[in-house]
């Protein structure tokens, strides 16, 4: 059977709870940055609201914002450090027509085929979960994407550690699976640090086995590349020819690394005041409508924070599907603590998971 989206469940706005629900209240954002007192904070899930009285949906929804009706009438989502004073803001703390605010938590139909028990074992994601179905659903989706979506990958540096995960990633780049790339310096670095040296943090990314002074390595290449002035012209000079960020420099990918406290160098493009990195992550995930999150926790937590289970696309809500990979339980179990409650969790080795993905996709 061809891959097809869950539907969204249509919404009868004319049942009596909508009917007699009131118009939202706003108040004026009292000054730049600040929001007034009983101010709505939004989630990732579908979020209506009632105006003159019909409801409206705010598109672009994410985690711990506030909600800004424009004088257009418009919703907009806006971060709080965003508001401007005097930004007409929605007020509300009911969520259930109350207050003139409804959250749709759970808006897609549920495949067939998905079996709900109220007691049943194993309905947690663990090491002992079995992934099959999992893999099998996620090539499929990955398929569909490819032709009517939006994939942005958030990486960590261990998928540059192996050489066959790095080559994985770099074909399903080439093959037209990734749209975007979130990650920090590190994963730039080694990936480049792999291309040039044929290591990563002085191991052979095949072998595993430290080199002579390869601790150096890592450093040579940053140096280098600031030398050059940016990744491309690195790739350029070096003769660099493999690799994630020589499939995203040659496929013309966008990418944000993130700058973190810990980062050696760090790369010409490594964004240090961490808001700037902030709203480049949200450029690229608001075109998202898939998000796989590899073996990083706070780039991970971050990424899911910042996406809603859903996306409004030429008119119509689709689901965007959000998987978490880690060999971590605690990892993937902290992204839906945070509020990703739709993310997908794989309990695994990144390595394998890449290179499975890979082969799922490609053959």
């Amino acid at each position: 059977m061809p891959f097809s989206l869950p539907t969204f469940k249509q919404i009868d706005f004319t049942r009596k709870d909508f009917a007699d629900a009131p118009d939202v209240l706003t108040a004026p954002a009292p000054k730049d940055g600040v929001a007034p007192e009983n101010y709505h904070s939004t989630s990732m899930f579908p979020e209506f609201f009632k105006f003159g009285g019909s409801w409206h949906l705010a598109k672009d929804s994410r985690m711990d914002c506030t909600v800004v009706r424009r004088q257009d009438g418009e919703l907009e989502v806006v971060e709080p450090r965003r508001l401007k004073a005097g930004d007409e803001v929605v007020l509300g703390r009911s969520d259930d027509c109350d207050d003139g605010i409804f959250l749709d938590d759970d808006p897609f139909e549920a495949p067939e085929d998905e079996f709900e028990d109220k007691f049943a074992f194993r309905q947690g994601r663990s090491r002992e979960t079995a992934y099959s179905r999992d893999y099998d659903k996620l090539y499929e989706i990955l398929r569909y994407e490819k032709d009517h979506g939006n994939i942005v990958w958030v990486m960590g540096p261990a998928v540059a550690f192996d050489k066959d995960s790095r080559s994985s990633m770099q074909s399903l780049i080439e093959n037209g699976y990734v749209d975007g790339l979130l990650a920090g310096n590190a994963l730039a670095t080694h990936d480049l640090e792999a291309g040039f040296f044929r290591t990563a943090l002085g191991q052979d990314i095949y072998t595993q086995r430290s080199q002579p002074n390869g601790h150096y390595n890592h450093l040579d290449v940053l140096n280098k590349v600031r030398s050059a002035g940016s990744i491309a012209a690195f790739i350029d000079q070096a003769g660099i020819s493999d690799g994630i960020m020589y499939g995203c420099t040659k496929g013309n990918i966008p990418y944000v690394l993130a700058g973190s406290i810990r980062d050696d160098g760090p790369l010409p493009e490594v964004s240090a005041n961490v808001y700037e990195s902030q709203d480049r992550m949200r450029a690229v995930l608001r075109k998202a409508t898939t998000v796989i999150c590899v073996a990083t926790q706070l780039h991970t937590i971050a990424s899911g924070n910042m996406t809603p289970c859903f996306r409004v696309v030429d008119g119509v809500i689709r689901p965007v599907f959000i998987y978490c990979v880690d060999i971590s339980e605690f990892v993937v179990n902290k992204l839906k603590d945070r509020g990703s409650l739709s993310s997908t969790s794989i309990v695994t080795n990144v390595q394998d998971f890449i290179v499975n993905v890979a082969k799922g996709v490609l053959s």
